[in-house]
């Protein structure tokens, strides 16, 4: 092939051309931000979270495909499990501690005490650590042994009590409050002790404590005490009205027609409820409430039992739930705040029943509690009919539930095998 010459005026131009391309891809380049070092880091800093603690909230809003799709309703369960300590009570721990600290009725080296059947110690053994306190549990020594086992492992010293009525002076509640007082006595005795002769008697509290009475062995290297009291203290209810309720308006973008939840404490469900409905007084705000319970009486019918209860042939435990952490027989303080427009019933079968089938078709591993909502969301979806979105919570998974909830030999001593193939305990096909 015979090359192609070019003539010195073609080259000049072809020079001239790249040189003027340069510059102007130069001055282009130039005038392009560039994030420097510093300000990506900053930005990616922004999606970090500050230790433990900024780790609980914000969970996920999740689709639960296989119930939208059965009743015609979106139904929306808020991922409580998600959260670092396993449950919805993280939100809750933070939140009695932060105000009890505030306050100055918790100091850092105290010791938070309190009665649960399970999840709100473990979130308080979980985050009492990140404010440098400690956690003493009581609780019922029938709850599932991977609670307490799980409280040990967290560093909480754990008392199991055998189970008696709330106004036995031993009900795990109350010993809760008295290792409370116990510990601040035993924090002023310490305190006291060193600006008082050795030898002579000390008054604490109005009690007086002769040289080497111990007050308690469980609690005597601690710098005071705290109950928690998550039944009656406000807090509680404040952790869902100003967090809980907030997000799951925000994710829904405020178009939701229904919210339904279990009550244990009641702090959940008063939060939220009465969040949604200052917010939109259209949102139904329901009770789902499971066996041996009398909230929904005093929901449906305005007292906590009926007429023929009320004579005096209700037995003291009519029915022993194996969904642990709800129901309740008394008004708390935290459900009182509760705005609410209905109550359903649950069973235990269908809390096993819709576990299992969430398992099976959506791949949900969860506690009873969070089954028990469930069931309250499908009640919800069948009364208001279908095109609704229904918010509940899935408060915990099934990792504290494997010694009942989900031990076939327990649950087949009370005829709560489960066997549906699908919705048809609920009377949907």
């Amino acid at each position: 092939m015979v090359p192609v010459r070019t003539s010195p005026t073609v080259a000049i131009i072809a020079s001239l051309s790249i040189a003027v391309l340069s510059y102007l891809l130069g001055s282009h380049r130039s005038r392009v931000p560039r994030l420097s070092s510093r300000r990506t880091r900053s930005h990616h800093l922004s999606n970090i979270r500050d230790g433990l603690i900024g780790a609980i909230g914000n969970t996920p809003l999740i689709r639960i495909k296989s119930l939208s799709e059965l009743t015609g309703c979106e139904i929306l369960g808020k991922a409580e499990f998600l959260n670092p300590g396993g449950s919805v009570k993280d939100r809750v721990a933070v939140k009695i501690i932060e105000e009890a600290l505030d306050s100055g009725l918790l100091v850092r080296g105290g010791v938070v005490t309190e009665g649960s059947a399970g999840s709100t110690a473990i979130s308080l053994a979980t985050v009492a650590p990140a404010y440098g306190c400690k956690c003493h549990v009581v609780i019922p020594d029938d709850v599932a042994i991977e609670k307490s086992q799980t409280l040990e492992a967290l560093g909480a010293t754990v008392e199991r009590v055998r189970p008696v009525s709330i106004s036995h002076k031993d009900h795990y509640v109350n010993i809760a409050r008295r290792r409370a007082l116990e510990a601040k006595e035993s924090a002023l005795k310490r305190r006291t002790s060193e600006q008082m002769d050795e030898k002579d008697s000390k008054l604490i509290n109005g009690h007086t404590y002769k040289e080497g009475e111990s007050i308690s062995v469980l609690l005597d290297d601690c710098k005071g005490g705290f109950f928690a009291d998550q039944f009656e203290n406000l807090a509680n209810f404040r952790a869902h009205y100003e967090g809980t309720g907030p997000e799951i308006w925000e994710q829904t973008g405020g178009n939701l027609h229904a919210f339904v939840a279990a009550a244990g404490t009641g702090g959940t469900l008063a939060g939220v409820s009465q969040f949604l409905q200052e917010n939109n007084p259209d949102v139904n705000c329901f009770l789902i409430d499971p066996p041996g319970s009398g909230l929904f009486n005093k929901v449906t019918r305005g007292v906590m039992y009926t007429k023929e209860e009320a004579e005096g042939r209700r037995l003291k435990n009519p029915f022993d739930t194996i969904t642990e952490g709800i129901g309740i027989n008394r008004l708390t303080k935290n459900f009182m705040m509760a705005e609410l427009d209905g109550a359903f019933r649950g069973t235990d079968r269908e809390a096993v029943e819709m576990s299992r089938f969430l398992l099976r078709n959506d791949g949900l591993f969860l506690g009873s509690s969070s089954a028990m909502n469930c069931v309250g969301a499908v009640r919800v979806a069948k009364s208001m009919g279908p095109g609704h979105t229904i918010v509940t919570i899935l408060c915990d998974s099934g990792m504290r539930h494997l010694s009942k909830f989900y031990n076939s030999e327990y649950l087949s001593q009370y005829g709560l095998t489960p066997s549906a193939t699908g919705l048809e305990f609920m009377g949907l096909d």
